[in-house]
């Protein structure tokens, strides 16, 4: 485990991403690439939805701004007038026209509430599946510079801003601005003297308001990206417990996820600092409008300018023009925070692809008694180890149904010969064909459907023993997927689980041993029947009455195959078709294992320790 530091996007290496960054943890303005308006994919196919919850927005702004012309009424009709009898049925009429504007306030207001909360709620499900679809088509190479606690702080953290942004804030903010640009409106026409000094005010609050802004913008964006480096921690160590409680490292791991944290309160103090003076400010100001409004005001009043219910009319307008650019102002910074979190979401979203479809992909041919497979002149170097070639001119033609084993020492090229043919990466130079078909001009899921792969490290879901093997063919009946248990000589140890097939088996599989994960794998694979198999140290989890069970197992899937198979221990591969030794990236020699043995070389070597040690043991 590495301490990752300070991450803040995702760029071609935790270099390159401190080197993009400043002091702060800041990125420069250059660099940002996205905004709210990169939502705009999200909100068009609920337009029609939109449009009713502006519709409902504008009359709930409309009616409150008729509230100061009712309150007019009351004021000058209902109170005024020195007749007894006229002063009640003034009052009573004022009184009921209030009400109605209420009760219009509050149908219009719970409109716009629900239809913007399911606005909200709708777009951040759709962003986070859409951001999560897209991770799960990156080639490893995206993983290799991208923390997965680092991915899910962003699928959590950040949508839920967005989510309140969209389903909140932003109706908010669209709900003040028409009320103050109404208020304006209606201030200019019934009072331009007092219109003219609150647009004084305004301007005030309204310049520090965007200075200020960019700054809280920078820091939430910061702020988010420390909260991802403590999530980034968490995860990385809770899935590694075993290693880190053996090694007593638990104090170690704590303080550094501590460290993680103080610096995302640091940040988030940082960015709350600016907002909480530019909320004072605000305040201030907005106080300091009204009382002066309110002064000039009673001063038209003394003076027989205005009526009593014109002067309530104005303070109301005031209140609500000043009160609406407080909101706005709080709004503002959310709206930042929440740029800040599309910024992170949109650089997931808009992740290039390592492994590109062709526009035109071809059909594969039918393969019979397996597939074909040809390497010719192969070169590859990993993304992250450039001038490092682990495969350097690599050809290799296998038939169909043949058996190949790859040996060689640790770093030969065997498994990314492997990962090349799923194309998780793309060689540099040369060409893969599977059934005479490029694998660059075939589609990912054609090419994939043909291949099985049974990895090293077995992979198990947190699902039932049932579901993890049904995943190799989702679609099939619960006969095939025992009979595919069977063949990996599962079925004993998962009839005796509590539930049998039913049974949960924790994440990552963490009740069951090591030889069991493997073999729930390697039937996942058998069920899957394709015409290519690929076994990458597939038995090294078992013990040797397990090997040899699944050994006579897989020798019974391999017929009817072509089939790939990756084993230090030689013990495994001797009954292989044909041999290749590779060593330092390029094939060294090839045959079976009595053809080899006798040559001598490397292979001979490695069989010689093997097999010479064994009787000592």
């Amino acid at each position: 485990m590495t301490d990752r530091g300070r991450r803040g996007g995702f760029y071609t290496g935790g270099m390159a991403r401190n080197r993009n960054k400043n002091q702060d943890g800041e990125r420069p303005r250059g660099q940002r690439v996205g905004t709210l308006a990169a939502l705009q994919p999200f909100l068009k196919p609920y337009r029609g939805r939109m449009a009713l919850a502006a519709l409902l927005l504008v009359c709930a702004a409309a009616t409150t701004l008729v509230f100061p012309i009712a309150l007019r009424g009351l004021i000058d009709q209902g109170l005024v007038p020195a007749d007894p009898g006229d002063r009640i049925l003034a009052l009573r009429g004022s009184f009921l026209a209030l009400f109605g504007v209420g009760a219009a306030l509050a149908l219009f207001s719970a409109g716009r509430f629900y239809m913007v909360t399911w606005l909200g709620e709708r777009v951040t499900a759709d962003l986070r599946a859409a951001v999560y679809a897209r991770v799960l088509r990156q080639a490893p190479a995206f993983f290799e510079h991208t923390a997965t606690g680092e991915v899910l702080s962003r699928l959590t953290t950040d949508t839920t801003l967005v989510q309140a942004v969209v389903g909140s804030s932003l109706s908010l903010g669209l709900r003040n601005s028409v009320m103050g640009l109404g208020a304006l409106g209606m201030l200019v026409v019934t009072n331009p003297r007092v219109m003219t000094q609150v647009l004084g005010v305004l301007v005030l609050v309204v310049l520090p308001s965007i200075y200020f802004g960019r700054r809280v913008r920078r820091l939430s964006r910061a702020s988010q990206d420390r909260v991802a480096d403590s999530s980034a921690i968490a995860a990385e160590v809770l899935n590694a417990m075993p290693v880190v409680q053996s090694y007593g490292q638990e104090g170690r791991e704590a303080r550094r996820f501590a460290d993680a944290t103080e610096a995302a309160f640091d940040t988030a103090r940082k960015r709350t600092r600016v907002r909480a003076f530019l909320v004072a400010f605000i305040i201030a100001t907005t106080f300091g409008a009204l009382l002066w409004g309110l002064y000039q005001g009673t001063q038209a009043v003394v003076a027989g300018h205005i009526t009593a219910g014109h002067l309530g009319q104005t303070v109301v307008y005031v209140i609500i023009l000043v009160g609406s650019v407080a909101v706005l102002s709080e709004v503002h910074g959310d709206l930042l925070r929440a740029a800040g979190a599309t910024e992170r979401l949109m650089e997931l979203l808009h992740a290039d692809a390592a492994i590109e479809q062709a526009a035109h992909p071809r059909a594969l041919p039918p393969a019979h008694g397996g597939s074909a497979v040809k390497f010719q002149n192969v070169r590859f170097e990993y993304p992250s180890r450039p001038g490092q070639p682990s495969l350097d001119g690599v050809s290799l033609d296998i038939r169909p149904g043949e058996t190949v084993a790859l040996v060689g020492p640790s770093g030969a090229g065997k498994s990314t010969l492997l990962q090349l043919l799923l194309r998780f990466y793309d060689p540099q130079q040369g060409r893969i064909t599977l059934d005479g078909v490029e694998l660059r001009e075939a589609s990912l899921e054609a090419l994939r459907a043909r291949i099985a792969l049974v990895p090293q490290d077995s992979v198990v879901f947190a699902a039932s023993a049932l579901e993890n093997i049904r995943y190799g063919r989702p679609e099939a009946s619960d006969a095939e997927v025992i009979a595919a248990a069977r063949a990996a000589h599962a079925h004993e140890f998962i009839s005796a689980l509590p539930e049998g097939y039913s049974t949960f088996l924790g994440e990552r599989g963490v009740r069951l041993s090591g030889g069991q994960r493997q073999r729930i794998s390697i039937a996942r694979a058998l069920l899957k029947d394709p015409p290519l198999l690929l076994l990458d140290e597939a038995t090294s989890a078992l013990d040797a009455e397990s090997e040899r069970m699944v050994q006579a197992a897989l020798e019974g899937a391999m017929r009817g195959r072509t089939t790939l198979v990756i084993a230090h221990r030689l013990a495994t591969v001797q009954r292989a078709d044909r041999i290749v030794v590779l060593d330092g990236g390029v094939i060294v020699d090839s045959g079976t294992h009595a053809e080899l043995v006798q040559r001598g070389g490397l292979y001979a070597r490695l069989a010689s320790m093997q097999f010479d040690l064994r009787p000592a043991a």
